[in-house]
């Protein structure tokens, strides 16, 4: 710590006899026992924008032309930090990757308020680490349907687990209402933080309009609204294997669940006898299910409809991954699924297995 104090006693004096430049974003800094790392990144979301050589004395400088606060990543080995930098302000740093979490910065409040916030996102990737590593020990030696069992289990943990991490960035980001409180919420996970996720953006509609990260998460929280719990799904049309057209907009009077998958996606057919049993279960009581494939093959479709007795309508256009619903619907991966009410309207996504089935106990009780 000593080493540390005297870094920044140097790097302090530097800025006071150096004059400051408006237009320029800068960070000194110095990291100790670096080991075989020898270059320090800098990253603006996933873009990396540079990277600087650690000098014999393991200093390193970076500094860029800029008239707004710019929100990085300074990337260290594996040992990443957020920092704000801000035009004007001199930025110093420092670390010993021999204890990389104690890590120290001056000259910015915006960076000093994000340290802050490091513990509690050091806490929610140590819960994050835990709960996969006792479910990768869980599952060893499991068959195909208690893996899916404990998978459940292990999404519905992992969700409850996470209502902290929710809770403490909402926190954060009314506490610091700048740059370092988006950060907090801009690494909430949508599938868990819908709704805390909207209400930021609209929070922030009026502020920080020139920066560009901040306008592309609200390009994001547009796109996600669009999709909330709540909304009405977006139109979906195409055809049967019999070639009659079919549209989403059909099913208003019942609960559906559109079921994204495709004849080549494993974890698809593999939920689908759980599928068919709660559609024959629950089908007489207001309950439907419209398949809609992400095939090209209407072959291996077919087949696949047929091997695995998917009695409801089920629909393609046979475009696969260029099919409008993979825009409309924000598909990243199958199986993928949403629960309209019988307006219409969103009211679950990616149900499978238990929790889909608690799902459907708890809508259709008597």
């Amino acid at each position: 710590m000593k080493k540390l104090q005297s870094f920044f006693a140097s790097m302090m004096l530097l800025s006071v006899i150096g004059c400051s430049n408006k237009d320029t974003i800068s960070i000194s800094g110095e990291i100790q026992n670096p080991g075989n790392v020898k270059v320090v990144a800098f990253y603006e979301g996933d873009r990396k924008l540079d990277s600087v050589f650690l000098s014999d004395q393991n200093r390193f400088k970076f500094e860029r032309a800029a008239t707004q606060s710019r929100l990085l990543t300074v990337q260290v080995g594996k040992n990443k930090y957020p920092i704000i930098l801000t035009p004007g302000e001199k930025l110093t740093f420092a670390a010993d990757l021999q204890n990389p979490d104690a890590y120290a910065v001056e000259g910015s409040e915006l960076s000093t308020a994000l340290k802050e916030f490091a513990p509690i996102k050091t806490r929610k990737e140590f819960v994050e680490d835990s709960l996969q590593s006792d479910f990768t020990k869980r599952i060893a030696n499991k068959s195909e349907n208690e893996i899916e069992v404990l998978r459940s289990e292990y999404m519905s943990a992992y969700r409850n687990s996470m209502n902290f991490y929710t809770k403490e960035a909402v926190k954060f980001a009314e506490k610091y209402n700048n740059l370092a409180g988006f950060y907090a919420v801009s690494t909430l996970d949508p599938e868990l933080a819908e709704s805390e996720l909207i209400a930021y953006s609209e929070k922030i509609k009026e502020q920080f309009k020139d920066n560009a990260m901040v306008n592309q998460f609200r390009e994001e929280i547009e796109k996600l609204k669009r999709l909330a719990v709540g909304q009405v799904a977006p139109e979906i049309e195409a055809y049967t294997t019999n070639n009659k057209a079919v549209k989403l907009s059909e099913y208003r009077g019942k609960y559906v669940l559109v079921d994204f998958w495709a004849s080549w996606c494993m974890p698809c057919r593999k939920e689908n006898p759980n599928l068919v049993r709660l559609y024959n279960t629950y089908k007489n009581q207001g309950f439907e299910i419209l398949g809609v494939s992400l095939d090209n093959n209407p072959g291996s479709w077919m087949r696949a409809i047929e091997e695995d007795k998917l009695i409801w309508t089920n629909i393609s256009d046979l475009k696969a991954w260029s099919s409008d619903v993979i825009i409309d619907y924000r598909i990243k991966a199958i199986p993928s699924s949403v629960v309209l009410d019988p307006e219409g309207k969103i009211i679950a996504k990616n149900l499978r297995s238990k929790e889909l089935e608690d799902f459907l106990q708890s809508t259709f009780k008597k």
